[in-house]
């Protein structure tokens, strides 16, 4: 059994689920990858050409200095005892140190600033990308998973755009010249010298692969350690609630420790590039004094010369080193890379056509024809349901949990897709229009309202930002949130955080009642919007439902007899399929299946009253 796979089998049913995300991603090292990260910066290309002359200004510089201290200094100034030569070529070499120092430090920030931006769009891409995905992606994926691949990974490419790039130009060249120089001046002492390079790439080459799967495993590694720690503090209060506190450290301890493992195992691998290149350093520094005193003593070459092959091979193992480095930081960024853009690559199931039109602004007329409806392509939450929800007309869905209720709201939404049948508003089929402008005229209310951190009118404004302050008030007066509004420690300014949490459960939905209410939507869909609401608060959310829904087509999901019994057409779901609709009135005389649901509400709330 493979090493990646043995892990997996001390792993207990959450784990595995948590690991199942993240499986290794297969793609081998090659130089298309790297031309795909290479497209986010091409829109800085003019910015780039003064860091590219800055680097071969850099470049040339170091190559030259080593040949006039070599020939000019030691062969003509100092053989010859030329003073004034001497001087001339110290003052020249001086002016070259100093206009390499220059080249370099624009070249460091100017490389920068362009790495920055690079990463700045990158990220930002990801995130677009990420926002226009349909909900199947986030259903099979934790949000701790999402999270890394928008920060750690994108962070793990700052270093390659803001300095690997350019570094590698800068080796690149170098090398390239010193290996010109050394072979024009004596290319037996040349040749020698480099003789070991070829047998330092052969070997470091092997260790690729592990290295590129190590960098993986680091990368998957925490993206997991991200989910787990999501799904921690957004459960916190589950965890302490059944004493878990232990069990949840020691399912951490295991990831955390993990992680560590990958890492020094990625580390150290790492590290196996310096001794490889250490030991071939070595070997050709020892080639050139033995072969290369061996030419001096027969004149073959001057000491100029000897003392020149010294500097440039110092000079030579010196990039060679940066570009061991580089690899594995290359490795890296590769490793982040197949991430990012493994999300990149993923596209929407809910897909807006090419000519889709704009839907004009509607009066609500829903009707579904034969609507067959799939989560998962294999059991059908739908079968087969026909429906017509009139402009203006109130729906509620019943039914036990599974029934489909919540399907009907999400085909209506497009936020799936229908597996066949269609779905018209106002005659118009739902997949020929926009998706902006079919949902920016359906608002939706939760039961487990989600509060952005921000303001209480920010988030009243959330679905309609440019509505004033006045209207907004207005909109929470309606639905009775003003009352609690007002006093809070700085009212409608008061700051919230993430769902709100100093809201409480029945605040939170008035809030979301203000916030639908504001939107202004011709549907308007509850999905058991009131089943967290108290009884007194209920009384207030009634009224105010008489005016949220007032000219609107709604379709209400909910259990409480209170919140459906007026509405103008109840629909009785059952596996996926209508079994029966009417008034309150009419569907009580049946007897049938709402009856008994009625029913079975009404002696819950009598045993409850006991």
């Amino acid at each position: 059994m493979s090493k990646e796979k043995q892990p997996m089998q001390d792993m207990n049913k959450r784990e595995r689920f948590i690991y199942q995300d993240d499986q290794m991603i297969e793609k081998p090292f090659n130089w298309e990858q790297m031309r795909r990260l290479l497209q986010y910066i091409l829109p800085y290309k003019k910015q780039l050409i003064p860091v590219i002359i800055a680097t071969i200004i850099g470049t040339l510089t170091r190559v030259t200095i080593p040949f006039l201290i070599g020939y000019a200094a030691i062969d003509l100034a100092i053989a010859g005892k030329n003073a004034p030569l001497l001087i001339t070529v110290t003052a020249v070499i001086l002016a070259l140190y100093i206009l390499q120092m220059m080249m370099n430090r624009y070249r460091i920030k100017h490389m920068n600033i362009i790495g920055q931006q690079v990463i700045y769009d990158l990220r930002a891409a990801l995130f677009k990308h990420i926002q226009s995905l349909s909900f199947r992606f986030f259903d099979k994926r934790p949000a701790g998973s999402i999270l890394v691949r928008v920060t750690n990974d994108i962070n793990s490419l700052q270093e390659l755009f803001t300095s690997g790039i350019v570094n590698l130009i800068v080796d690149m060249l170098q090398l390239a010249g010193i290996v010109i120089i050394l072979l024009t001046i004596n290319f037996k002492l040349g040749f020698a010298v480099m003789i070991t390079v070829p047998i330092m790439f052969y070997v470091s080459t092997n260790l690729r692969k592990k290295i590129r799967r190590a960098w993986q495993a680091v990368r998957m590694n925490q993206s997991r350690i991200n989910s787990h720690l999501n799904e921690s503090i957004q459960g916190i209060k589950v965890t302490q609630a059944y004493t878990q506190e232990q069990e949840n450290i020691a399912f951490f301890e295991r990831m955390n420790n993990r992680n560590f493992r990958s890492w020094n195992r990625a580390s150290a691998l790492n590290q196996s590039f310096g001794p490889i290149i250490e030991i071939t350093s070595a070997v050709g520094i020892l080639i050139l004094f033995l072969y290369g005193s061996y030419l001096a003593q027969t004149e073959a070459i001057t000491v100029g010369t000897l003392v020149m092959f010294a500097t440039y091979i110092g000079n030579f193992w010196e990039p060679i080193v940066r570009l061991g480095q580089m690899y594995s930081q290359l490795l890296i960024a590769m490793a982040s890379s197949e991430r990012v853009f493994e999300f990149i690559d993923e596209q929407p199931d809910v897909k807006q056509k090419p000519d889709a039109i704009e839907l004009p602004p509607i009066e609500g007329h829903v009707v579904f024809e034969d609507v067959v409806f799939s989560y998962d392509n294999k059991r059908n939450a739908l079968n087969y349901i026909n429906l017509e929800i009139k402009p203006g007309q109130s729906v509620a869905l019943v039914g036990h949990t599974g029934s489909g209720k919540t399907s009907i709201i999400n085909a209506l939404s497009r936020f799936y897709d229908v597996k066949s049948g269609r779905i018209l508003i106002d005659g118009y089929d739902i997949r020929d229009v926009t998706l902006q402008s079919l949902r920016s005229q359906i608002s939706i209310v939760l039961q487990d309202t989600f509060i952005f951190s921000g303001t209480i009118r920010d988030n009243i404004r959330f679905g309609r930002p440019d509505a004033t302050d006045a209207e907004v008030e207005m909109a929470a007066r309606a639905v009775h949130a003003h009352d609690f509004i007002v006093r809070l420690p700085q009212g409608y300014d008061t700051q919230v955080e993430e769902r709100g949490s100093v809201l409480s459960m029945g605040q939170r939905q008035l809030l979301s009642f203000a916030r639908a209410l504001l939107a202004d939507p011709k549907i308007l869909i509850l999905d058991e919007a009131t089943a967290s609401i108290d009884t007194e608060t209920e009384l207030k959310i009634q009224e105010a439902m008489r005016t949220l829904l007032s000219g609107r087509t709604s379709i209400i999901i909910a259990h409480r007899l209170s919140t459906i019994r007026h509405a103008d057409n109840i629909i009785v779901l059952d596996h996926g399929e209508i079994i029966e609709q009417g008034r309150h009135d009419e569907l009580m005389e049946k007897n049938g299946t709402y009856r008994s649901l009625i029913e079975a509400q009404y002696e819950f709330l009598d045993v409850n009253a006991v």
